[in-house]
């Protein structure tokens, strides 16, 4: 089992500082990674599922963030939970992933992207909230042909994205392509995961029933499309209190990392909490060498 951390503007606040203090003691404590989410922009009235967001929450750009936060680290991986994927051109990000992963020595390595649940923040970046979905899936085989391609190009002709003998450099560090795992809380997330991603991540107030049954969708849809269901990470979030039990059983339903986050708004509460979950699990003791 790997254990992240998630650090959320919104909640944590967007003091750098405190945003170093909060990466540099997770990685001290062994923690695999850290997490950052995102919105791009938010408005009166944005509801996802039964929840307002108020608009004024601080949400940071989580791939400045990220590379902030890699500057004052050395080892922990970076990861975004989730990424917005349709309002990103896959182009841009592509080279900003790869910089990142470059400048980090090779440590943006848990991209987690999902489709956003707010029609009007796909409106304010001109995508139609329809599209967003085969947006995505296209955005994602564009980048995998970036990352893979050399000095002779690459060409792409898509529903939404067309270009020919393209080359970008520099390459991510010292692999063919960055992980991209699979954010969302649908079935169609899950086919996602099988079909393209690395990993799934699904979120969402699901019962265990739904859980067992994304998954399969998960790794069916890998096995239809030729892929190795076993290579498919499984991530999930927990409680920061959580026992030795509530672990083994998510590794029971075949979860392979676990993001807790810190429930503390004053960092040295953090900064407690965080090394409790590392002590109870040993962290350190499993880092490799």
């Amino acid at each position: 089992m790997k254990f992240a951390v998630s650090y959320s503007t919104p909640y944590h606040g967007i003091d750098p500082d405190r945003i170093v203090a909060y990466a540099r003691h997770a990685e001290d404590c062994g923690f695999e990674s850290l997490y950052v989410p995102e919105h791009i922009a938010l408005y009166p009235g944005a509801m996802v599922g039964r929840f307002e967001l108020p608009p004024s929450l601080p949400y940071f750009d989580p791939l400045d963030c990220l590379s902030f936060v890699a500057a004052a680290t050395h080892r922990i991986l970076l990861g975004t939970g989730v990424l917005l994927l349709p309002y990103h051109h896959p182009v841009v990000l592509a080279k900003r992933l790869a910089t990142i992963d470059v400048l980090s020595k090779g440590r943006m390595r848990l991209l987690t992207v999902g489709l956003g649940a707010l029609p009007g923040e796909a409106q304010a970046v001109g995508v139609d909230f329809s599209t967003r979905g085969r947006r995505a899936d296209e955005a994602i085989d564009v980048m995998r042909l970036l990352w893979a391609g050399g000095e002779d190009g690459v060409s792409f002709a898509g529903e939404f994205f067309t270009f020919d003998d393209l080359c970008q450099f520099p390459k991510p560090h010292g692999v063919t392509h960055l992980p991209i795992h699979i954010g969302g809380s649908s079935r169609a997330a899950a086919r996602r995961a099988g079909r393209r991603g690395d990993g799934y991540f699904p979120g969402g107030a699901l019962d265990p029933n739904e859980r067992a049954i994304q998954l399969d969708l998960a790794r069916s849809a890998a096995i239809e499309a030729g892929r190795n269901p076993e290579t498919l990470e499984y991530t999930r979030s927990g409680p920061i209190d959580m026992t030795i039990d509530q672990v083994e059983a998510f590794a029971a339903q075949g979860v392979t990392r676990i993001v807790v986050s810190a429930t503390a708004t004053e960092p040295d509460r953090q900064r407690e909490e965080l090394s409790a979950f590392a002590q109870r699990f040993a962290l350190l003791e499993h880092l490799p060498s």
